[in-house]
């Protein structure tokens, strides 16, 4: 059978796979300091016997998009944003240090603080945890104060310092939790430079009317190859038909 076959079905197939990480864009649109995925197109040659006559389309993960998102005011004092480079050191699931910018903060009734997805933020000696209290304020440096139950409103605390990281994007990986991690598997120094704003939160950096456009472009795309798909086949059974008549 002829090769263009394959690669139609490859080039389908690479495709659907594009409008996968696509959508997952689209559906993160509303998800507070989420950072994009990109997809590119590679060409890939198919080895063997014979001509090298067919190269076939490969999607390859293109990496994240690390540009800022939107600064949306809540006057939360619960709510934080990184100011321009930087992330917040929180415990993934898998017990070890990830990265986020995601800054919409709980605190649970134990006095935990947490990300609005329940994972532990980190200060330099451990998860961030907190004593009953009246009043929590977020420093642009990270330091956490509070007004203790019971205490007077002027008798402020500092509790500890989130831990705010700033290591190069080029070592960092995203993982299928959205969370960024060392590419190496250690921990990224506490970082003094990073700021952040109280009350304050970034939406997604996800632009959705390109992502709409993209995934216009890829439907048409895949309809393409799906057509020379058909077309080979009937060429193929076009072929067949000759032979028998010969």
């Amino acid at each position: 059978m002829d090769r263009a076959l394959y690669v139609a079905m490859t080039g389908a197939k690479q495709i659907m796979q594009a409008q996968a990480v696509n959508n997952h864009n689209i559906a993160n649109l509303s998800t507070i300091g989420f950072r994009a995925d990109s997809v590119a197109f590679g060409s890939e040659p198919i080895y063997g016997p014979g001509y090298a006559t067919r190269v076939n389309a490969v999607a390859g993960d293109d990496g994240t998009d690390f540009s800022s998102g939107t600064m949306e005011t809540t006057g939360r004092n619960l709510d934080i944003a990184i100011n321009d480079k930087g992330f917040i050191a929180v415990r993934g699931t898998d017990g070890q240090e990830a990265y986020t910018r995601a800054g919409d903060l709980r605190v649970s009734p134990l006095g935990a603080v947490t990300t609005a997805s329940g994972l532990p933020v980190l200060t330099a000696s451990g998860p961030l945890v907190i004593p009953p209290s009246t009043m929590v304020d977020i420093g642009s440096d990270g330091t956490v104060s509070v007004v203790p139950q019971g205490s007077a409103p002027f008798a402020v605390t500092q509790v500890d310092r989130i831990k705010l990281v700033n290591p190069p994007l080029a070592s960092l990986q995203k993982g299928v939790d959205g969370l960024l991690r060392l590419k190496s598997g250690g921990k990224a120094k506490a970082d003094d430079t990073v700021t952040i704003n109280s009350g304050v939160l970034e939406s997604s950096n996800v632009n959705a009317a390109q992502s709409l456009i993209s995934m216009i472009e890829l439907q048409r795309l895949y309809e393409f190859q799906i057509k020379s798909i058909n077309a080979t086949d009937t060429n193929e059974q076009s072929a067949e038909r000759l032979m028998l008549t010969q």
